[in-house]
Formats: structure tokens, sequence, C-alpha cells
């Protein structure tokens, strides 16, 4: 619609200098109708252009709404970043939410008791985390072998992990699990099959 629109100012432009020229009151008014027109094509193509970007921002927000939904674990909050933290202290070893973590300390925010008490009792089946040394769980952090997560839950799994039973899981490199504050599981403990799997290839 904008070329369309620059094509008819063109018209315009070449029907007012004929019309001045040769004294035609046609080309004068023909200039006019085109320049109408002209203005018409505009605003329609900015209309049209306003319309499509606010529905690419439209859906994109929306996918990043349920992506949120589906994979923060359920003990977790949100940083500034936007990648999720988990609250639960987990071994010292594993580097994840531990008490002295900045994140927390910059947020300046103690979790409500009573909203911590009812996360844990929701959580009373989940299995501790998996304690791993700080150096091997940056190694998996970095890996792209695929485990499972359960939506609401805050543990990432092996495939033949008996948490799962029962339960939708879905699969994630370990490094997105890891990104979104997923925890390794302390029963199926995948952080050692994963470093065992690279050791042995």
């Amino acid at each position: 619609m904008i070329l369309a629109s620059l094509l008819l100012i063109l018209v315009a432009v070449i029907l007012l200098v004929l019309g001045l020229v040769s004294g035609s009151s046609g080309a004068l008014i023909g200039s006019i109708a085109a320049s109408l027109l002209a203005a018409v094509a505009l605003v329609v193509g900015a209309r049209q252009a306003a319309a499509a970007r606010t529905n690419v921002d439209d859906a994109g927000r929306a996918d990043d709404d349920r992506l949120s939904r589906r994979r923060r674990p359920a003990d977790g909050t949100v940083d500034p970043s936007g990648a999720s933290v988990p609250t639960q202290h987990t071994p010292t070893s594993a580097g994840f939410g531990q008490p002295s973590d900045p994140r927390f300390a910059a947020a300046g925010d103690e979790p409500d008791g009573r909203a911590e008490a009812a996360a844990d009792e929701a959580l009373s089946d989940e299995p501790p985390a998996q304690e791993v040394l700080a150096t091997d769980a940056a190694r998996v952090a970095r890996m792209s072998a695929e485990v499972l997560v359960v939506d609401g839950r805050p543990r990432y799994h092996l495939p033949s992990c008996p948490q799962l039973s029962d339960r939708t899981a879905e699969a994630l490199p370990v490094k997105e699990a890891v990104e979104l504050g997923f925890t390794p599981c302390g029963r199926c403990e995948p952080d050692s099959t994963l470093l065992a799997d690279t050791r042995h290839g």
C-alpha cells in the first residue's frame, strides 16, 4: 500500500504540473483526486503495518508466558534476568540456591514461612537434590543430553527414574533444565550417569 501511495503522489505531481502549464482544469482535478487516493493508501498501509507488529508482539508474549508456566519448577522464583532460581536449599557442592546466593541478597526479601511450609508439604514426596561437586555440576550444565522434567516439580530425572511413574514428563536438554532452575534428582542421580557416559564416550 505504501508503494501504491508513492506512485499516486508521483501521478498527482505530474498532473499538477501539466494542469498549471496547459491551464487544463481536468489535469488539476485529476491531481487532487490522485493526492486524496495517495493519502488514503498511506493511512491504510500504516494501519496494516501497526496491526502486523501488534500481532507479532502478542504472539511472542503468549509463547513466553506458556514456556514460563510450563517449565518453571514449583519451588522456584524468578530473578530480574527471567531465570528460574530455586528457593529450597540444595547441597553446597552443587552450587544451587544457597542462602548466601547474591541473587537472594539482592532481592532483599526472605520467603514467607507459611508459604514455604505449604510448598514443602505439597512437595513432600519429592526426593532431595543429588549431591554433586561444583566442578561436575558445571560440566553437566554444558551438556546437551536430554533429561526429563515434570511440570511443577523442581528435579530433573533419567527416563528410568521411579519418581516419574504416573506422571507426565517432558524431555529437555540438561543445560536448559539447569538454566530454568531444575536440580538433579537424588533418587536416580542423573548427573552421575551423564558424567559416566562422557567418560566412557
